[in-house]
């Protein structure tokens, strides 16, 4: 008899759940970004924001909660109903923060359903003009001869930056003294005034500062060369076979949210990067329009984990 019953109310919550995803949306959606007003990820989930609200006829509003890395507004997400109302833009933070953070109190696996990637942007290996290398295999020959001299800036320990520079340094089998700063602002200033040798910078921030000669730029950090700077290789390229390093974003739901509405967010979004003007305002910003499935964004998301776990680990960075 139980059992019949147990039949009966699964069967209940399949048709429940059909029908809210036929009439989805039927009010506004949250889109939580965990980053400041301003930033260039804001930018982005902005952008997707817009396009968004006119494919799924309902407003997609934007919800900026900045902090602790990303700690204060993904918590808020994974608390949220899964119904379809609360979307989440994750970047490659996410998978910074596991290694990092002790008392985290949500797991971007578990909690989270993902949709797919929206953007994902590289890092130039740049270098002061008076280093004596003009390849990344000169650089490597003179970190081997010049063991611990060499410098990186970073926006500060942790950071996609700093943990670029030392996926980096382990690929390469060198020694190079990490520098901290409060943000790539200050990293740039002393890079341009040669305080400090390297560098991994953002396309934006980057590309003017080649242009003008005050860094010289070596290689990509994506796994294929950028259509903005086609005469820079790939560091894989360059002989660090399998080396990729890059900064994107996604959109992952709450855990348990129907497959059908993950479905139409999906789609919805494809249509969105495919539209001129958010790619020609994408390639502005420095970064490449991307997606997969679901299913591709979690293995993506697992091999993040991953990869930033073996950086933190090369550190020694205790979780806080």
């Amino acid at each position: 008899m139980n059992r019949g019953w147990a039949r009966i109310a699964a069967a209940l919550l399949l048709v429940t759940a059909a029908a809210t995803a036929q009439t989805y949306p039927a009010k506004p959606i949250r889109l939580i970004l965990p980053v400041a007003a301003g930033s260039t990820s804001d930018t982005i989930g902005r952008m997707v924001a817009r396009s968004l609200s006119e494919g799924l006829g309902q407003q997609v509003v934007v919800d900026n909660q900045p902090g602790a890395g990303g700690n204060i507004g993904v918590p808020m997400a994974a608390r949220a109903a899964p119904d379809g109302y609360t979307v989440l833009m994750i970047s490659s933070a996410q998978a910074i923060s596991p290694h990092i953070y002790s008392k985290l109190t949500y797991d971007i696996v578990r909690n989270f359903a993902p949709v797919t990637l929206i953007a994902d942007g590289l890092y130039m290996l740049t270098v002061h003009p008076s280093v004596p290398a003009r390849s990344v295999k000169a650089l490597i020959a003179l970190a081997h001869t010049r063991r611990g001299e060499l410098t990186f800036g970073s926006a500060g320990v942790g950071t996609g930056t700093h943990l670029t520079g030392e996926l980096f340094k382990t690929a390469a089998k060198i020694d190079l003294l990490h520098v901290p700063y409060r943000g790539m602002g200050p990293a740039i200033s002393e890079l341009v005034g040669g305080q400090i040798s390297m560098a991994f910078l953002g396309l934006p921030s980057g590309l003017p500062q080649m242009q003008a000669g005050k860094v010289r730029a070596l290689a990509v950090t994506s796994a294929a060369r950028s259509n903005a700077v086609r005469e820079l290789p790939t560091l894989a390229e360059a002989g660090l076979a399998g080396f990729e390093a890059t900064t994107w974003q996604g959109l992952v739901v709450p855990a348990n949210t129907s497959r059908d509405i993950i479905a139409r967010l999906h789609a919805e979004t494809l249509k969105a990067l495919q539209a001129p003007e958010l790619r020609e305002r994408y390639a502005a910003l420095g970064v490449e329009p991307v997606s997969n499935t679901p299913a591709q964004f979690a293995a993506y998301i697992q091999s993040e984990i991953a990869k930033w776990g073996r950086a933190v680990r090369s550190t020694g960075l205790a979780k806080q």
